[in-house]
């Protein structure tokens, strides 16, 4: 196992087999299909490693045939980040907690894991993660790689709690990045998969803690009053603005019982609620309370293709009046909710957070109709707060854009091509972007 910074060899090593396929499983010709339904490829080979080995070997075998490689976790990303023609990891198998130090809080898991799965074991640890999104079904690999994320103003996005990781480099080899080679782990914590294929990561959480819920469904104009005390009085808040009264039937919740929802924001608040007994857990819908993780899941079930912008917290009000308006008057057609977040800065290279505290903006739209007109009209409106997007969903950025909105792009593009200097971990997406 290799601990340098900067790998330094540039030939496999002598004993590397010499197979005519990956040693793993895999098929070939098997088109792959994200979860929305609107990215797919027909890769050579679909590798499947059980084992770091077979996930070696893999890498080895690609290099060696001269075949790209891009790794997969649950396909929920909008954009292009998994196309390859060449080898397709799916680290699904790879998936278990490997650790946990209650102590220094740190807890390690295999790159396949799921944010679902990490619930329950780091209870039993007295342990649990410091935020989560309304999705829970994502790889830990691929939530860092798009800088993942839930909602509350001094909460970071799931990247910003990576503290080691175990990867696969462009040279084959196996290389660990921690926290005395802050310069890499920057890099590493929002990376897109273009630095290699991630093994097994380790991620800074906290002790355990319930949480109660509260949702409730002002008017806008009662959101728009109680803007800052909502999000600087609550560990998480965040809202969806009802455009129809039937919007948040489309994102399976539940309306104000009584009230029409056109003009309403489902607004959602959790905050830390001690609890003695079990016994008192309170499942009631809209004042749970509940264990952490089994709180902030919720509703998302069915596909959708989405938007997601970031702009700087001090403009959050006027970019989301702004969105309102572009619905109302020239995409009235579009009935999704419009969901708002807020989450802190980090110092990752290309997360959308680094450098600025953050409002989140998130458009919905419904698979199988054009979206584009209405995403096109989003992003133009949006630019005069200098976005930022979500790497895993649609979006319109350029390498121009990224110079101009990331300080530190140069540098991870340098520490990237150390990692990779053949460009096997990039597809055309991400070789645009940070090639």
């Amino acid at each position: 196992m290799t601990t340098a910074n900067i790998p330094g060899n540039t030939a496999l090593p002598s004993n590397t087999a010499r197979a005519a396929t990956p040693s793993a499983p895999f098929g070939t010709d098997v088109t792959w299909t994200n979860w929305g339904g609107n990215q797919s490829a027909t890769p050579a080979f679909t590798v499947r490693p059980r084992t770091e080995q077979e996930a070696l070997d893999a890498v080895r075998f690609a290099i060696r045939e001269g075949l790209p490689v891009r790794a997969v976790g649950s396909g929920h990303s909008s954009s292009p980040l998994v196309q390859t023609g060449g080898v397709l990891m799916d680290m699904s198998a790879m998936s278990a907690i490997t650790g946990t130090d209650p102590a220094r809080r740190r807890a390690r898991a295999l790159a396949g894991t799921t944010i679902n799965a990490f619930g329950d074991q780091l209870w039993e640890q007295g342990l649990a993660l410091g935020n989560q999104g309304d999705i829970d079904k994502q790889q830990i690999a691929g939530a860092l790689a798009t800088s993942t994320h839930g909602s509350g103003k001094d909460l970071g996005s799931f990247s910003s709690s990576l503290r080691w990781v175990k990867l696969i480099n462009g040279y084959g080899e196996i290389v660990e990045i921690g926290e005395g080679q802050l310069r890499e782990l920057r890099a590493a914590q929002v990376a897109l998969g273009t630095l290699g294929v991630f093994l097994e990561v380790e991620l800074a959480v906290e002790d355990r803690y319930y949480l109660q819920e509260e949702i409730t469904y002002p008017t806008w104009a009662e959101t728009a009053s109680t803007w800052d005390t909502d999000i600087d009085s609550n560990r998480h808040y965040s809202f969806l603005w009802c455009p129809e009264d039937d919007s948040c039937e489309l994102l399976d919740l539940p309306g104000a019982p009584g009230q029409r929802m056109a003009g309403r924001s489902y607004t959602k608040r959790y905050n830390i609620a001690q609890l003695q007994d079990e016994r008192d857990i309170a499942r009631t819908e809209g004042a749970r309370l509940d264990r952490s993780y089994r709180i902030y899941p919720g509703g998302f079930t069915t596909q959708f293709h989405e938007l997601e912008y970031f702009v700087r917290r001090e403009d959050g009000f006027a970019a989301v009046e702004a969105i309102q308006d572009l619905i109302r008057t020239r995409h009235p057609e579009q009935k999704y909710p419009v969901e708002v977040r807020w989450v802190k800065a980090d110092e990752a290279y290309i997360s959308q957070f680094q450098g600025r505290d953050t409002t989140v903006i998130t458009l919905t739209t419904e698979p199988g109709t054009d979206y584009w007109p209405f995403f096109r009209d989003a992003d133009a409106l949006l630019q005069e707060f200098e976005p930022r997007a979500h790497w895993g969903k649609i979006h319109f950025m350029t390498r121009s854009r990224l110079e101009r909105l990331y300080p530190g792009l140069d540098t991870f593009i340098r520490i990237r091509r150390e990692f990779d200097p053949r460009g096997i971990f990039l597809n055309d997406h991400t070789r645009a972007l940070v090639g």
